[in-house]
């Protein structure tokens, strides 16, 4: 379009041609003006026929042609008028008056015109004033007009200068020398257009993306023309902010140029005037301007009248462009503060940012348009509220990038070859995609390709094709002659480093322009020369512009920038390490921008490849260390930002610097640190970013995870991304996503080999473009996996996706939700699906947020073809599916017009398991079409109809299947809960049954040989919260009574009451085989509960009846399996005269039932009738104590009752002496059991027989009060075999009542009175009452925590008395009392005292006392001073005892002093005892000593010290007292200290033991010199047995001398020589020794130092002692041929009971050898193999051997390499070990599997007592928990600290007694501690806590325990 000016020679019809639209759209606003002004030109019968148009845009148009048609006057005439009347835009008016002509015409109209059509002119038309000058009104405008028309002139001249074809053609001469200078021809960006209005919803916190820029996911990204830019999108008279952003080098300023240069040329005609700023210039100035002066004074001045041109420019503002050039480069703040406050004025000078902000507001300059551009950075929020057009640059696409290279190489021959270079090279085209890239690549393919045609390597990277540009320019100016790229460099070498000091003080400074003055003048003429710097004017006012100059592009600044870190030599490492950082996407709020520095990181990393190195040497003048030195510096940098958390964004910039680097090293290391996982959100990646990222990957080793959410990326993209080896799983997620985007995915899918799941999700794909995507991934064999979720595929092509499906070999799912899938659609998928041989389940469910549609796979196990068109139930026989496929279609809306449909998908398939269509409505007839075909469908778990709308006639169809279909084992049905479901035979939850009896058959059965039925399998009825009423009952029943294989029964939550009970009762002998029977919370009264009870007697074969009418009611009834007795031809159900369960006993159970006294004779009535009733619970029905007292009276009358419980019922005293009475109600009671008031328990035995019998009241509260009454009723019985008063407030008043009691009646009991309160003094009395008590054979004390204190009487002669005090906190005048009573008891047999304060004085006091009649009394002594006492002193503690000692013992490690002694039939008087003190003077005290020693031990037989420290006067009077007495037999002294003098002499002393048996001198460290002498003491004993001599260094020579002198030891039974140094030689010795020893029974030579050959010369010995029963040879290191000659004689030692070869390493073949010995072993218990190398191939011919050993107790195992496999064959010996009580297997390798199978055997193990594994509980089943811990088990659990629900709610049956639970861990909880008949143990375990859990369960009679240790 030409400019209108350029119009006035043109005639009328061009004219108003020109001007028609602008006027038509002008006079359409102001309709009535112009038809009273068209009556004034035309007759009035032509304006008749307007009346009609209403709309006003035709009105005006037909009236305009009605003027033009009257003719060139006429509209001359109207178009003078108008122009004098109307305020017409600018180049309107101009048209119309040159159209006009002079004014005469005007004058003549003016004259005619009447008042009341100048009152007709509308709101906004000026009225024109006369002038009564000759002038034309023509040339009246004109001169108003003259200034702001030249000024307009003015600025087109001035933009074309400076940036279109005249300053192009004017610098024709340095075309070739300016990289990036406007000289080629213009190719067209790609611009995509987003909604501004998203930006307004940008917060202050940073996120991943465009700063500035909307979420990508929320915008409607389109592309657009730069000619659509200015298309209007606001109304008239609003100012309008366009804001375009681009990264760096994608052409924004160019497009600014470009679109100034056009304006220019005219093909912008709606702006009359254009502005373009620069911020980088803007940034020059530091004063404040006005509006005017900023146009003005910065951009071109007018030549006259700037007042008139600034009025015009105010009031044509919407025809005015004003364009802010890189936004991003502004140095200042930019806020919200910069608008101005309280009003711009024309007048005021601002800041430009303030200007900048006034502008985008419409404060100044309203209406006008402004353009901004910008990097991506974070925008100031005003502007993000005032954008109306937001647009992103992305520079070129491929296609754009072969036009520009076509334009650029068009004048070469080989244009073709540069375009097919850059096609081939993906990397390269990447690069192209940015212009400015773009240019430098052509520049340095140009050079090369004139150079070398054939063969052009180009560099690989954005640095390298810099330093190539620079060389080339350097080239092109000097030329040829000017030698090589390194004598170029020296010439220009101090000119690049001053640019790069330059550009690096720039952008340090925040300085993008440069005076003058800034730049050396070779640096300039050297930039300026080859086109580095550009030149032009600066101004900063309206006077003086200056020459300013500037690089080229800033991204050529931050290259020389770079450049310069790297060369120069005042540039350390650390200021490197701190300018190298990655670019932050955006900047804080308020925060000024500190460097301009986009691309210096990605330089920096570039300049430190090997590539650069050498142009770096000739550049800095270094050597390559000291280059390389500054390169890994950076390297390193990058290697430390990959380990820390990045952004997406920043993992970009990271890859781009890594593919700077070309450094595979480096990318391995990278990304080895990004976590395997890429997540990219909501930001633009551009070709160049996907091969940065490419190369990364690549150069991993690791396979990656790819996610791509709400990212903008065009589809070039993808085709890099096909290079992508190492992508494991590809993720999708945006709505741009289309068809196109899954076609060209599609081609890319093939390059990445390595891809298991590719998802495509919130996108808006069509069926079309699923298709295509499927049909590639069909291609990608390795896909396991895809995900489509949330697009547009609503009809898809079922048929055609299934079968390539089907193709994919290890597609494990595919995931169709969200798409709106149709029903038709579902309903053909599910077809297709149960055809498709891999698919193993569709699930399709229908929510109202979103629906659920998911394919799985599993691989398939043969070539089958996918449909199965022929009938496969004629050959199914011949069939074995391989597959199971689970069909779940859920809320689909399916009625019952589908069911049809379904059943003929559902027979198509010969194998589904699960088929789930809950949530439809089928309703009653849909479900009855349905099961009726069951017969004909093969489901193996269950289906699911819940939710379809049944009612109870729908349940009779569910019902009758179970009839029809003989697959269906449970139907589980529920009215309220919408709950239908069939299960079936295959489902192991529910079909597998427990072990049935084995059925009996008549003779006549047998001898008929019929063949035998097989009877049906038990069902399972489920019909609860169905609101059913009694009448309901008749139709269920009618449907019921036709299975009879019902097992089951289950009415729960109904409302039958009373009636219904009673109706439902009479039905129950119609089911045979029912098992258990539900009828909880049924609204049933107590009358039904006497009628329940009745029918205990009515119907045999109840085995059990649980009762409740509490807040849930509760009626449970099971019931004894009936055997089933053949006749003849069918079955037939009937009871046999004495079934078994008579002798098994039947349950009654009653709970929360309020009953008073007359009910409970009522029910008792009715339960003595019973026959066979057993127990009988009561619990929780407060139970007063006269309905008690009448409950116990009928005891008697329970004949077969052997537990009557009631819990939870608080007795009063009264009551609780009832139930103690009880014992003589009834003779059969065994035990009466009250704890904590509230629970007790009455066990009774079969027979009135002479039983003991017992009574436990714990925790009872019972005090003196209670006592006398206590004792009377059981001295009515006798008193009792045991009685626990434990944990009451007896104190010691009721102990002395309770004393008394006793002290009157001979009894035989065991009286627990702990936790009873009991004092010193109490304590006292009760050794008063055993003194002088000739029944009370011991007496227990312990005042500590524990608390025990039990009594035992007898009422026979019993020799034993015993007395045991612990820890009783005694004080001297306790202590005295003790010593007096004492004194008395004569016939005391052992004294044992621990921590009681005993002194020394009293000790000495105590054995005073202690005497008895003729006998032997044990005296044990535990004090914390026995550890301090010298051996002579305790010595003579020793002998001031009575009596002849017999055995001294002295352990000092446990502080006990032990004394044996025997009292003649004389006792020694008293008085000679004194009178021999008296002799103990000072002078004659040591010999008298020695004397006395000699007289009370002249009868000692056992000696045993340890850890004493014996001096030599000590160990002279051992040696010369003690050894040599006659009597002596055992010795023991280990682990003492004695001097080397000493010990020779204790070594000769033992040569006068004559009569010793056994000798124990462990862990003395025997000297060499010391064996000799004692085997020379040997020779004196020939009656030694043991020999035990561990821990003692002996080496070969003292193990030679010893067995010397075993040779003629023929008696000895154990030999214990472990831990010594004792060699092949010492061994071998021994070995030939061994062969004559037949007596031995016990030989440990653990931790020795054989060799194999030693090894085996032992175990060809050992083979000859047939008696050995404990072999012991761990840490011996025994290799393989060792141990298999020990497996070889191991039959040999028949009698073995105990094997140690722990810490051997055993290898496969000797633990096979070992194994095939085992069956030997008839009497092994113990077999010990810790940390011997046993494997899972060794467990089992181990295991097999572990079954041929039926004594065996204890394995171990810990320590080994055993898996699950070597525990699954440990598991299968288990059952048959009877014995086992413990197994360790810690520290080894069994994981889930194994320790389940262990678990399910080892509860089949009886006596096992303790697990030892090492695992976490939680791995167990927790039916497997239970069942091992019921069984009695002691586990230990290791380092459990990540199992923190370690048994929780574990319930096990116990009593438990208060007497044995101690202390308990913070971190253990129980529930209900008073009431432990049933509880639960819930152990919370911290996080570094290592916990053993005892569990002692013995159930009924027995004590349960729970011990929890830290």
């Amino acid at each position: 379009m030409q400019p209108p000016f350029q119009n006035d020679d043109l005639d009328l019809e061009a004219a108003v041609a020109r001007a028609r639209p602008q006027l038509l759209e002008f006079l359409s606003h102001h309709p009535n003006w112009l038809l009273t002004t068209s009556r004034r030109f035309l007759p009035g019968v032509v304006l008749n026929g307007l009346d009609g148009i209403t709309d006003h845009k035709v009105k005006v148009s037909v009236l305009l042609d009605l003027l033009e048609k009257a003719g060139p006057a006429t509209w001359k005439q109207f178009a003078q008028s108008l122009c004098m009347e109307c305020n017409l835009p600018l180049d309107l008016e101009i048209l119309l008056l040159s159209s006009a002509g002079e004014g005469n015409l005007s004058q003549k109209q003016e004259a005619h015109t009447d008042v009341s059509a100048q009152s007709s002119v509308p709101k906004g038309f000026a009225q024109r004033r006369h002038c009564n000058n000759s002038v034309s009104d023509k040339d009246v405008k004109q001169q108003r007009l003259d200034s702001p028309e030249k000024y307009r002139h003015l600025l087109i001249d001035s933009i074309r200068q400076r940036y279109g074809s005249r300053r192009a053609a004017g610098a024709a001469a340095q075309e070739q020398t300016q990289p990036l200078a406007f000289n080629q021809a213009f190719v067209n960006l790609v611009i995509q257009q987003s909604k501004a209005s998203r930006l307004k919803e940008r917060t202050d916190k940073p996120r991943e993306g465009v700063a500035g820029a909307p979420k990508p996911e929320e915008c409607a990204d389109t592309a657009m023309k730069v000619s659509d830019l200015f298309r209007s999108v606001v109304p008239s008279g609003t100012t309008k902010v366009i804001f375009l952003f681009g990264k760096p080098g994608t052409g924004k300023t160019m497009l600014m140029h470009w679109i100034c240069q056009k304006w220019a040329e005219g093909a912008l005609p709606q702006f009359l005037f254009t502005f373009l700023f620069e911020f980088r210039q803007l940034n020059l100035l530091k004063r404040k301007l006005t509006l005017k002066e900023l146009l003005f004074d910065l951009f071109l001045q007018p030549e006259d009248s700037p007042d008139a041109v600034f009025q015009y420019l105010l009031e044509n503002a919407s025809h005015t462009l004003i364009i802010f050039d890189g936004l991003d480069e502004f140095a200042a703040n930019m806020d919200m503060s910069s608008s101005s406050k309280g009003g711009p004025t024309l007048t005021s000078p601002m800041s430009i940012s303030e200007l900048f902000a006034d502008l985008c507001h419409g404060n100044l300059l309203p209406g006008c348009t402004v353009l901004v551009t910008s990097r991506p950075k974070r925008l100031p929020d005003f502007l993000l509220n005032t954008v109306d057009l937001l647009a992103e640059i992305w520079g070129f696409d491929h296609e754009k990038v072969e036009e520009y290279v076509s334009r650029y190489f068009h004048q070469y021959s080989f244009k073709e070859q540069a375009i097919a270079h850059l096609k081939n090279n993906t990397k390269l085209l990447s690069m192209c995609l940015i212009p400015a890239l773009c240019y430098v690549v052509c520049i340095c393919l140009e050079y090369l390709l004139l150079k070398h045609q054939m063969s052009v390597e180009l560099p690989q990277t954005m640095t390298q094709f810099y330093i190539k540009m620079l060389l080339i320019f350097i080239n092109k100016q000097q030329g040829e002659h000017a030698g090589g790229e390194e004598a170029q460099l020296n010439c220009n070498r101090k000119a690049i480093l001053g640019l790069c000091d330059l550009a690096l003080k720039g952008l340090e400074d925040k300085k993008l322009i440069f005076y003058v003055g800034d730049i050396p003048e070779h640096v300039k003429e050297f930039a300026s020369l080859h086109g580095l710097l550009t030149v032009f004017e600066v101004k900063t006012n309206g006077t003086c512009p200056e020459a300013g100059y500037a690089f080229v592009h800033l991204s050529l600044q931050e290259f020389f920038a770079a450049l310069c870190l790297m060369v120069s030599k005042r540039v350390d490492k650390n200021y490197l390490k701190k300018k190298f950082s990655l670019k932050s996407k955006w900047t804080l709020k308020n925060e000024a921008k500190t460097e301009f520095m986009e691309s210096f990181h990605i330089f920096l990393s570039g300049l430190s490849s090997k590539e650069c190195r050498t142009f770096l040497m000739l550049l800095a003048e270094q050597d390559e260390a000291w280059v390389q030195d500054k390169q890994d510096t950076i390297l390193q940098s990058l290697k430390k930002l990959a380990a820390t958390h990045l952004t997406g964004p920043k993992v970009i910039e990271l890859c781009h610097c890594t593919f700077e680097t070309q450094d595979l090293k480096v990318a391995q290391h990278i990304g080895s640190l990004l976590n395997f996982k890429y997540e990219f959100k909501n930001f633009r990646l551009t070709p160049l970013d996907m091969s940065a990222l490419v190369f990364v990957m690549n150069s991993g080793q690791h396979l990656t995870y790819l996610d791509f959410a709400g990212c903008l990326m065009d589809i070039d993209c993808l085709e890099v991304l096909a290079g992508c080896e190492n992508v494991e799983h590809l993720s999708f997620r945006s709505r741009r996503c289309g068809d196109d985007f899954a076609a060209a995915l599609s081609k890319s899918l093939q390059g990445m080999g390595s891809l298991k799941k590719l998802e495509l999700t919130g996108g808006s794909m069509t069926a079309e473009g699923m298709t295509n995507l499927v049909q590639a991934s069909s291609q990608c064999l390795q896909l396991e996996e895809i995900n489509l979720q949330d697009n547009r595929i609503r009809d898809l092509e079922v048929k055609r996706v299934m079968d390539l499906f089907s193709r994919m070999e290890k597609l494990k799912k595919i995931d169709l939700s969200s798409n709106n899938l149709s029903l038709n659609a579902v309903l053909l998928l599910a077809k297709e699906v149960v055809m498709c041989q891999n698919a193993t389940e569709l699930r399709v469910r229908y929510q109202s947020m979103k629906d659920t549609v998911i394919i799985y796979f599993s691989a398939p196990s043969g070539k089958v073809p996918r449909s199965l068109h022929l009938k496969w139930e004629e050959e199914k026989e011949h069939v074995n599916p391989t597959r199971h496929v689970k069909l779940c279609l859920q809320d689909c809306s399916l009625s019952s017009q589908h069911a049809e449909e379904i059943i003929a998908i559902l027979q198509s398939c010969p194998s589904l398991s699960e088929v789930d269509l809950s949530g439809n409505k089928l309703g009653d007839e849909g479900c009855r079409c349905l099961l009726e075909s069951l017969t004909w469908i093969s489901i193996s778990k269950q289906l699911d109809l819940s939710q379809n709308h049944l009612s109870v006639n729908g349940i009779c169809s569910l019902l009758k299947s179970v009839n029809t279909c003989q697959k269906v084992v449970e139907v589980q049905v529920s009215l309220c809960c919408e709950t239908a479901v069939l299960r079936f035979t295959a489902d192991r939850e529910f079909a597998s049954l427990p072990p049935r009896e084995e059925p009996m058959f008549s003779t006549d059965d047998q001898q008929n040989g019929d063949e035998n039925q097989t009877p049906t399998a038990s069902k399972k009825i489920r019909l609860t919260d169905s609101r059913f009423q009694a009448s309901d009952l008749e139709k269920l029943c009618a449907v019921l009574k036709e299975c009879n294989s019902i097992s089951e029964l289950d009415l729960s939550y109904n409302h039958l009451g009373d009636e219904g009970l009673l109706q439902l009762f009479r039905f129950l002998p119609n089911l045979k085989m029912l098992s258990s029977l539900k009828l909880n919370d049924n609204q049933i009264s107590l009358n039904s509960v006497f009628f329940l009870a009745q029918s205990l007697s009515t119907l045999e074969h109840i085995k059990t009846m649980n009762l409740s009418l509490g807040h849930i009611q509760v009626v449970h009834l099971t019931f004894w399996e009936r055997i089933r007795v053949r006749n003849t031809s069918r079955w037939r159900s009937s009871f046999l005269a004495h079934p078994k369960h008579e002798a098994k006993g039947r349950c009654f159970r009653l709970k929360d039932c309020r009953v008073g006294p007359e009910d409970v004779t009522r029910l008792c009535h009715i339960l003595a009738q019973c026959p066979q009733l057993t127990e009988i619970d009561l619990s929780g029905n407060s139970l007063s104590d006269q309905s008690i007292e009448r409950l116990l009276s009928f005891l008697p009358y329970l004949c077969h009752l052997t537990l009557l419980s009631i819990r939870n019922t608080t007795f009063s005293p009264r009551c609780m002496v009832l139930l103690i009475n009880s014992v003589n109600l009834c003779e059969r009671i065994r035990m009466v059991e009250l704890r904590s008031s509230e629970n007790a328990f009455l066990h009774l035995g079969a027979s009135t027989r002479s039983q003991k019998t017992s009574c436990r009241l714990t925790d009872c509260a019972i005090g003196q009060e209670q006592i006398d009454e206590l004792c009377r009723v059981l001295e009515q019985h006798g008193w009792l075999a045991e009685v626990d008063l434990s944990r009451n407030q007896l104190g010691d008043e009721g102990l002395r009542c309770l004393l008394d009691h006793l002290h009157q009646v001979p009894v035989t009991c065991s009286l627990n009175l702990s936790h009873n309160r009991i004092s010193q003094d109490g304590v006292l009395h009760l050794i008063n009452a055993f003194a002088t008590s000739g029944n009370t054979t011991e007496v227990q004390v312990s005042l500590c925590s524990k608390a025990t204190l039990i009594i035992k009487f007898t009422s026979r002669d019993d020799p034993r008395k015993i007395l045991r005090l612990a820890e009783c906190n005694f004080q001297p005048e306790h202590l005295e009392k003790l010593c007096l009573l004492l004194e008395k008891c004569t016939g005391l047999t052992e004294y044992i005292s621990s921590n009681n304060n005993v002194t020394v004085q009293a000790a000495e006091r105590l054995l005073h006392s202690l005497r008895k009649n003729p006998g032997p009394l044990k005296i044990s002594i535990e004090e914390p001073w026995v550890g301090k006492e010298s051996v002579t002193k305790l010595l003579e503690l020793a002998v001031q005892a009575c009596g002849n000692i017999t055995e001294i013992t002295i352990c000092k490690d446990k502080t006990l002093f032990q004394l044996g002694i025997k009292f003649p039939h004389c006792l020694e008087k008293v008085e000679s005892v004194v009178s021999r003190l008296h002799l103990y003077k000072p002078g004659i005290k040591h010999a008298c000593f020695y004397q006395r020693v000699r007289e009370k031990c002249a009868q000692l037989q056992e000696l045993r010290w340890s850890h004493v420290e014996l001096h030599n006067d000590e160990a002279e009077m051992l040696v010369r007292i003690l050894l040599p007495l006659p009597e002596l037999k055992k010795f023991g002294l280990t682990s003492s200290s004695i001097m080397p003098t000493g010990t020779d002499y204790l070594i000769t002393g033992l040569q006068n033991c004559q009569a010793i048996e056994e000798l124990n001198l462990g862990y003395m460290e025997l000297s060499s010199s010391a064996i000799p002498k004692l085997v020379l003491g040997f020779r004196e004993m020939p009656s030694l047995k043991r020999l035990i001599l561990n821990h003692n260094n002996i080496s070969n020579d003292g193990c030679s001398r010893l067995t010397e002198a075993l040779r003629n030891m023929h008696y000895v039974e154990e030999i214990n020589l472990s831990h010594n140094n004792i060699g092949d030689p010492g061994l071998m010795n021994l070995a030939a020794v061994l062969l004559e020893m037949q007596n031995l029974k016990r030989i440990d030579l653990s931790g020795n130092s054989p060799s194999p050959a030693g090894g085996e010369k032992l175990m060809e010995a050992l083979a000859y002692c047939k008696h050995i029963e404990e072999l012991l040879l761990s840490r011996n290191v025994f290799g393989d041929r060792t141990a298999v000659k020990l497996a070889l004689c191991l039959p040999h030692m028949t009698n073995l009971r105990i094997l140690h070869l722990s810490e051997n390493y055993l290898g496969e073949g000797s633990i096979h050898a070992l194994s095939e010995g085992l069956p030997c072993f008839e009497h092994l218990r113990k077999i010990d193999l810790k940390l011997c190398g046993v494997t899972d191939d060794a467990s089992k011919s181990l295991s097999h051997g572990f079954r041929q050993c039926p004594s065996m107790e204890e394995i171990i195992l810990s320590w080994n390499a055993l898996g699950d496999g070597g525990a699954r064959e440990l598991a299968s010996a288990l059952p048959g070990m009877e014995k086992l009580k413990m197994l360790d297997l810690e520290k080894n390798r069994i994981g889930t599997r194994g320790a389940t199978k262990l678990a399910e055997e080892l509860a089949k193990c009886p006596e096992i007592q303790f697990i030892r594994s090492g695992l976490q509980m939680k791995i167990f089943p927790a039916p497997i928990r239970k069942s091992v811990a019921t069984k009695g088990s002691v586990i230990m659990y290791r380092k459990v600290s990540r199992c923190p629900q370690l048994f929780t709610a574990f319930k096990v049956s116990v009593f438990v007694s208060w007497a044995l639970l101690g202390p308990w861990s913070p971190r253990t909880s129980f529930g209900n501690i008073r009431d432990w008949t049933e509880f639960a143990v819930t152990v919370h375990f911290g996080p570094d806590y290592e916990l053993k859990i005892h569990f002692f369960l013995h159930f009924k009679h027995h004590f349960s325990r729970t011990m929890c240790d830290k």
